[in-house]
């Protein structure tokens, strides 16, 4: 599966989570090189170093991508941001030999597509006097949260453009889409609050569990996942993030562990999803006795940055049962309602 791929060998097709055969059929010439994860880790944590130095308010997207706050910082780091990004990035290429695109705006949503705007090695700036101007021809599909589905949805009701958008009414888009017509409606005037939270750990998270004893049927094993798929999905929901990338985690008897993982073509909330493609990864593996098992998400995002494709039916219907049983369990314990098989995917 490819993780990634340089710009030229998009240009013949290549994409992630493409499979390795296709990608090498589509770019014959292609090098294939050898993920090294510890080493992007290592990388990675060099790089939010750096960051640390020039403000603690550092919200990491993922392994290669961070928000960071720059307010008031002016005078500690002796100039502007523009200024210091500037310097951080040349800092970062001649520390590293790693370029860094850079997309310096008044709110997350128009520096994350500022970043986009200018890559590699890139620096944009998009002001909040001419946010709205840049925003306009642009497709509705370049906005957080708007998918393939969501997107055809939206041009089918007359809003190709984010200008379209813009120019609706409030009360429309709301009775239209609901919560989703709210924030369709802040993005396309370029308004974005979320503040930068470096509390949250966007690395990723897990839940899993040790037997009591040895268990090798598919049966005993999906049992001990789906409560690990429930707990991981309320916490992903509780705290607001989704994700593409979901490993399976198993522990053998005589002590080793296997990982396996799948990279999703939308990002995933609910324990429904989860367990689908848990079960998917666990169904290769079975035959010998384990003692543990975990389901992880990796690369964690914002759910508000997920296509909002991945929440149609039937996830939707999912979704909502899910927070549904959430609210039910927060008011009268987690006992209250209990999933029996006849509820799992």
């Amino acid at each position: 599966m490819v993780s990634t791929a340089c710009y030229v060998a998009r240009q013949y097709g290549v994409g992630s989570a493409m499979p390795m055969f296709k990608a090498l059929k589509a770019c014959p010439e292609a090098v294939v090189i050898k993920p090294n994860f510890a080493k992007y880790v290592f990388e990675s944590e060099r790089i939010l170093g750096a960051l640390g130095r020039l403000t603690p308010l550092i919200q990491p997207l993922s392994l290669d991508e961070a928000w960071v706050d720059l307010s008031g910082t002016e005078r500690l780091n002796g100039g502007p941001p523009a200024f210091q990004l500037i310097r951080f990035q040349k800092q970062i290429e001649e520390e590293t030999g790693l370029t860094v695109s850079i997309g310096l705006a008044p709110n997350r949503f128009l520096a994350k597509m500022a970043s986009e705007m200018d890559k590699p090695r890139g620096f944009s700036v998009v002001g909040a006097a001419n946010a709205q101007a840049l925003l306009a021809p642009r497709p509705v599909t370049a906005l957080p949260g708007v998918g393939p589905v969501f997107g055809k949805a939206l041009r089918s009701d007359g809003f190709a453009t984010i200008g379209d958008l813009a120019k609706a009414d409030l009360r429309d888009l709301v009775k239209r889409y609901g919560e989703s017509g709210l924030r369709l409606h802040d993005l396309a005037h370029a308004r974005d609050a979320r503040a930068v939270n470096p509390e949250r750990d966007r690395k990723g998270m897990s839940a899993e569990t040790t037997f009591n004893e040895d268990l090798s049927s598919q049966e005993a094993l999906e049992a001990e996942l789906w409560p690990l798929c429930e707990k991981l999905a309320s916490k992903a929901r509780r705290d607001g993030v989704a994700s593409r990338v979901l490993v399976l985690k198993l522990r053998r008897t005589d002590f080793k562990i296997i990982t396996r993982r799948v990279t999703l073509a939308d990002p995933i909330q609910t324990a429904r999803a989860l367990f689908a493609a848990g079960r998917d990864l666990l169904k290769p593996e079975l035959g010998p006795p384990y003692r543990l098992i975990g389901i992880g998400m990796a690369d964690i995002q914002d759910a508000d940055d997920a296509p909002a494709g991945l929440f149609q039916t039937p996830e939707t219907r999912a979704l909502k049962t899910e927070r549904a049983i959430d609210a039910l369990r927060e008011k009268f314990g987690k006992d209250a309602v209990v999933a029996g098989r006849a509820l799992k995917p």
